[in-house]
């Protein structure tokens, strides 16, 4: 079979798959390129887009394009080709942390990734209360695939680590709003109705505070005038997944960004919503807290997972807008 080429028309689709990933604060802290001799995505870490206040280490950040990575992988192998994946730390190029080759035809049956492609415009954070129906036994197995697949552990709970988790979350959630600095910078990310932001969180996508105080829902706006709405109960049984890896390199952050949006599509592909409650993550000894008796652990991100609504959408920058010069849909040529 001919390998399909590298139009404007496929550079179009993925690089508009890789920014709908999520990203902390959807700060979309990503840059694109294309190498067209070796037929290559160049995925760069954007450093003007920082949180040095919640993420000094870049840890956070690194998720965010790791999961970028993820669906321009899924976007490939839809469009009918093997992408070869190479995580790098090239010391004259820092800022390059992918690249995505576009080899050979899909593997086929080895690999379920094209099966994900609708689901990238489906999945959406939803911060709103969810029924309490539990999930399956099925789908949390094969959510927790999902994360296996990618070189990263997901580990469901019982109720009473369960609520240990939320309450060292809650801890983390009340650090977070007597801290000038974060409290500052998360608002700087929220946007108004009628702002033409490409970047942060609407107020309209924010959901309501738990009535009950189960879940430590992330307050973005503190004392901030603006829209609230209406405490409301949250379910009372909550499903929550923690993801977490062997090590703590800046290519396990990679790696586990992959695994949670591999994670989150395959959730969303059984209507399952999602939401991360990633607060805990942001203070060293809380985050320590979150791996428990675990050993070799290094949490990354806790997953809060149930049937509800679906989240509203953020909005994203145009892919040519994250190309690099010449890259972008309109470039000329193919590769």
């Amino acid at each position: 079979m001919q390998t399909r080429e590298v139009d404007a028309p496929a550079v179009q689709a993925l690089l508009a798959a890789a920014v709908a990933a999520p990203s902390i604060h959807n700060t979309q802290p990503w840059r694109f390129g294309l190498d067209p001799e070796s037929r290559s995505i160049l995925v760069r870490v954007d450093r003007g887009r920082l949180l040095p206040a919640t993420d000094p280490r870049l840890r956070a950040q690194y998720l965010s394009v790791g999961a970028a990575v993820l669906n321009l992988r899924v976007a490939a192998e839809y469009l009918g080709w093997d992408p070869v994946v190479r995580l790098c730390s090239a010391a004259d190029d820092p800022d390059l942390l992918a690249t995505v080759q576009l080899t050979g035809t899909a593997a086929g049956a080895q690999s379920s990734l094209r099966d994900l492609y609708g689901e990238i415009e489906r999945r959406h954070t939803s911060r709103m209360p969810f029924t309490g129906r539990g999930v399956p036994d099925a789908i949390v197995t094969e959510m927790t695939g999902a994360a296996r697949a990618e070189g990263a552990q997901l580990d469901v709970p019982d109720i009473v680590a369960t609520r240990r988790l939320l309450r060292v979350t809650a801890v983390a959630e009340s650090r977070n709003a007597v801290h000038p600095a974060r409290a500052s910078e998360v608002r700087t990310w929220i946007t108004v109705p009628g702002a033409d932001a490409a970047y942060g969180i609407p107020v309209t996508a924010l959901g309501p505070r738990d009535a009950s105080g189960r879940v430590p829902v992330r307050d973005f706006v503190g004392a901030l005038p603006a829209p609230r709405l209406p405490t409301l109960p949250f379910e009372r049984h909550v499903q929550v997944a923690l993801l977490w890896t062997s090590h703590d390199r800046p290519e396990d952050w990679l790696r586990a960004g992959q695994a949670l949006q591999r994670v989150l599509l395959t959730a969303t592909a059984h209507g399952v919503r999602t939401s991360m409650l990633h607060q805990a993550m942001e203070w060293p000894d809380l985050r320590e807290a979150m791996a428990g008796s675990r050993q070799r652990c290094c949490p990354q991100v806790l997953i809060r997972f149930g049937y509800g609504p679906d989240g509203a959408r953020t909005p994203r920058a145009p892919a040519d807008l994250v190309s690099a010069p010449g890259t972008g849909p309109d470039a000329e040529g193919t590769a």
